[in-house]
């Protein structure tokens, strides 16, 4: 057997007796390893040590308890938020204009229509829990066994709109005084004081007045977990503490709505949420729930469900059954995911109903040859368009831009990551249509504002046509800001890959709108080319193939243990693949699947960086040259570099772009870079990617994560691999998991279904 990696494989070349590619050079498969070793790994965010806080010590945060589903955030905890600062940040910046945004469209929504009546012929629970969120709404109390039906109340008055949304200053930096008072009501109840600041910040004025009367509001602080909040009010009540306290059930309705949004959910149904409270020791969960909607801190929806084999049929056909009532859910959920998803639905309904059947006369000197000539077709004559497919079908609709941009109209194309968005625009470049990126963007500089077209006097964006690239990772905020967005008349494209991960944010858009099928859709028939299209095709159809890489494309690296696992990472992003493959350490990225654990990110970080940058971290565990993954908001991850730093803070240079990171700000959204999570990697390809699949790791393993990582490669992969059989046992059998969503059913009420 020969161990030369460049005639051989891509190993260091030890003989070790484990089946190393170098025994393997033609056929390559994935489906064997080592023997798996090691405790369980910590894939989620959620399972990342919690700051300590009052009543425990540093603990893992639970999201299981809301429904069962870890969530696609949960593998990133760089999606933490950091201290309030006095200076405005990125990510503050970002979100501050998406709530202005948010705001601007509920006005101009009142100001076309009205409120419309609905759940007019609900009865029992369903119908009481609606009328509670209606006595809410119109600031009422209801009783907590009687709740009165109130009138709509009338919105707001549009306001003058504004040509873009520009980033909001921060909020001030809690006052020395409110901090200090938070403090000795923190020491009181045996919470360390460095939480002071967050609480004030949270709370705002009067927060120790507020965690005096209500002790259970520390749980609003991210990090705190319910039994560390039990111990600090326990501390601070003394006797009157007790598990039946309403405000303490009210705290951890929230709490749990809050972990299924991080969990992915834009609500849950009513019997998983009393059964989540049931199992934190609450004794009555329903009238806990009915408490919680009565005081606001939550809301309730009925969706009816369509009957097993029943075609789709839109809600005026309810009203006509006389008393016949179809089957509904009840569930719950937080008023920004639920306004958000109906102001999402709203728009989306928009768009479809609005274009007439026939294409407009601007659109018909649109067209465009072979595969894009059916989304050409499809956008002319629909304000509404889904695309399907891997990376090689971004062509399509880079021709769609080009023969828009071609007829005199607007196109503008948004992409997740800075990445994406470079590569999108290097393939116009490539046919002349483009010489820079102008109107190619990310999805986050058109939301805030920062990059794209202005805005009319309306508010719109200036344009006639949007395409969104990477789909799949919108959330349904940021979904919703952009369908408002479009004028009337506008096209809306969502063009990504239906088998990679899904959003960080709640919701799951894409996947809605496809299973709801209320648009065309285009599936592009263009293949991703060679051994590593081959391979990441049959992960996305549920098979782990043989895949002949004459070229080295693929390499399978079998390891024992995680120690073994982390040796041999090293050894191919630093010498194997540079020397065997041509790609340089800077442009190979190792993907784990989570960021604790013996083989995760911090521990291939550190052996990275001892190897490729080595230094002392005089910048807070940095150095010039350090490769880092910077977290601006929840759900972003810009790959980055370390220029040096001084008084202001980190100094970075992300996607070319200059970007300095306040010092307080370093620890919760900068991390080394050279290993990602699959969820950080998302959006982005390299030339040369290393997959680390410990033992430890089996149970986090699924069929999007799989086909997330390995698609990330456009020249090599090399799969470090350990978990032996339960590679393809995940491939085969375990599928994403499920997230409960309102957008399908708020679709079917106001879209016919385009069959």
């Amino acid at each position: 057997m020969s161990t030369d990696p460049e005639t051989s494989g891509v190993s260091d070349g030890s003989a070790e007796g484990t089946g190393t590619p170098d025994s393997t050079p033609g056929a390559t498969g994935v489906g064997e390893g080592a023997a798996e070793t090691g405790g369980p790994d910590a894939p989620a965010e959620a399972a990342d040590p919690s700051p300590p806080t009052a009543g425990a010590g540093a603990g893992e945060a639970d999201t299981a308890d809301a429904g069962g589903a870890t969530g696609a955030a949960g593998d990133s905890d760089e999606n933490t938020a950091g201290d309030t600062a006095s200076k405005p940040s990125e990510a503050e910046a970002e979100l501050a204009a998406q709530r202005i945004e948010r705001e601007r469209i509920e006005r101009r929504k009142a100001a076309r229509q009205g409120p419309i009546a609905s759940g007019g012929k609900l009865s029992g629970t369903a119908a009481d829990l609606l009328a509670a969120v209606r006595a809410v709404e119109s600031g009422e109390k209801p009783a907590a066994t009687v709740f009165a039906e109130p009138e709509p109340v009338p919105r707001r008055p549009a306001a003058e709109p504004v040509r873009r949304p520009e980033p909001a200053p921060a909020a001030a930096a809690p006052a020395p005084d409110t901090v200090e008072a938070v403090r000795r009501v923190l020491a009181e109840g045996g919470a360390p004081d460095a939480l002071a600041p967050q609480v004030a910040a949270v709370l705002g004025e009067g927060a120790d007045a507020v965690l005096r009367a209500d002790p259970w509001q520390l749980l609003r602080v991210a990090g705190v977990r319910p039994e560390q909040a039990d111990g600090f009010a326990r501390a601070l009540l003394g006797a009157e503490c007790g598990p039946d306290d309403e405000r303490r059930g009210r705290a951890m309705t929230v709490w749990l709505l809050e972990q299924a949004a991080l969990a992915g959910h834009t609500a849950l149904e009513l019997p998983a949420l009393t059964e989540a409270l049931a199992r934190r020791a609450v004794p009555d969960p329903e009238a806990t729930v009915r408490s919680a909607i009565a005081e606001g801190e939550a809301l309730v929806f009925q969706d009816a469900l369509e009957e097993p084999g029943a075609p789709a049929r839109p809600a005026q056909e309810d009203e006509e059954e006389g008393e016949e009532q179809r089957p509904v859910r009840v569930l719950a959920g937080l008023e920004r995911y639920a306004l958000a998803e109906e102001s999402l639905a709203d728009g989306l309904a928009r768009l479809v109903n609005a274009p007439s059947k026939e294409a407009p006369e601007e659109w018909e000197a649109v067209t465009a040859a072979g595969g894009a000539a059916e989304l050409v077709r499809a956008v002319a004559g629909h304000g509404l368009v889904l695309h399907t497919g891997g990376e090689a079908a971004r062509a399509e609709p880079a021709a769609l831009f080009t023969a828009v941009r071609a007829a005199g109209l607007r196109a503008v194309a948004a992409c997740h990551t800075p990445d994406g968005r470079d590569r999108f625009a290097a393939l116009l470049a490539a046919d002349g249509e483009l010489e820079g990126s102008g109107p190619v963007v990310t999805v986050t500089g058109l939301l805030a504002g920062t990059e794209g077209p202005g805005r009319d006097a309306d508010g719109s964006l200036d344009l006639d046509l949007l395409i969104v690239l990477d789909a799949p990772q919108l959330d349904v905020e940021g979904a919703a800001v952009i369908v408002e967005s479009l004028p009337d008349g506008a096209r809306l494209v969502l063009s990504g890959d239906p088998a990679v991960l899904w959003s960080a944010g709640p919701g799951r858009v894409f996947a809605d709108l496809l299973a709801a099928r209320v648009c065309p859709q285009v599936a592009s028939r263009v293949p991703d080319p060679g051994p590593l299209g081959e391979l990441v095709s049959g992960v996305g159809a549920g098979e782990l193939n043989q895949v002949e890489a004459p070229g080295k494309e693929i390499v399978v690296v079998p390891v024992r243990d995680a120690g073994e696992a982390v040796h041999r990472t090293v050894q191919l992003v630093a010498d194997s693949v540079p020397r065997a493959i041509g790609v340089p350490p800077e442009q190979t990225v190792v993907i784990t699947p989570g960021h604790g654990g013996a083989a995760g990110t911090r521990a291939l970080n550190a052996a990275l960086k001892e190897r490729l940058n080595p230094g002392p971290g005089r910048f807070g565990g940095f150095d010039p040259g350090d490769r880092v993954a910077y977290s601006p908001a929840p759900g972003r991850t810009l790959p980055g570099q370390v220029v040096n730093a001084d008084a202001e803070g980190l100094h970075l240079s992300c996607a070319g772009v200059p970007v300095v990171v306040p010092r307080e700000r370093v620890e919760q959204s900068v991390r080394h870079g050279w290993a990602l999570t699959a969820h950080q990697a998302v959006g982005g390809r390299w030339p040369a990617v290393v997959v680390v699949l410990p033992g430890d790791a089996a149970q986090a393993l699924s069929r999007p994560w799989v086909y997330t990582a390995f698609g990330r490669a456009s020249r090599h992969l090399s799969v470090v691999h350990g978990v032996e059989q339960a590679l393809p046992r995940a491939v085969a059998e375990v599928l994403a998991k499920p997230r409960t969503t309102r957008l399908p059913v708020l679709l079917r009420a106001q879209v016919p279904a385009a069959g």
